[in-house]
């Protein structure tokens, strides 16, 4: 599947309820760097680590919908770069916030090898800080 398309899935499936089935779309030893990620910069490593993290994802009350989705091609057909809102809305409380993310995604094999993923952390950990309190 070319990266274009991988990044359309994978967003679909972040708006839906169910993340188990996420990690799946990624190769066993993909690499996923979330520099801005707070308090540190987050590195996951394999598909393993991956669904850690989505598995963590769900636990939390809030509900993500991908929103002004522009998907960039680029001349490698496994290279593919999104820009994207979240809507977020934490359904505990209703508090709705909009993070704003940029994505790069390697494919290989038709599966996400490598993704550098740039998301308003700070904006985001607010939002997360409220749910969970």
């Amino acid at each position: 599947m070319p990266a274009a398309d991988l990044f359309r899935h994978l967003l679909d499936g972040l708006s839906s309820d169910d993340w188990t089935q996420l990690a799946a779309l990624y190769a066993e030893d993909a690499h996923v760097t979330i520099p801005l990620a707070l308090p540190e910069p987050t590195v996951l490593n394999g598909r393993a680590e991956i669904a850690e993290h989505f598995a963590r994802m769900t636990s939390l009350p809030v509900r993500f919908a991908v929103t002004k989705l522009v998907v960039h091609e680029t001349v490698d057909p496994d290279v593919a770069i999104a820009e994207f809102d979240y809507d977020v809305e934490v359904t505990t409380t209703g508090a709705r916030v909009r993070v704003s993310n940029v994505q790069y995604l390697r494919s290989r094999d038709g599966l996400i090898a490598e993704t550098h993923d740039y998301h308003d952390h700070a904006r985001l950990g607010r939002v997360l800080a409220n749910a969970t309190s």
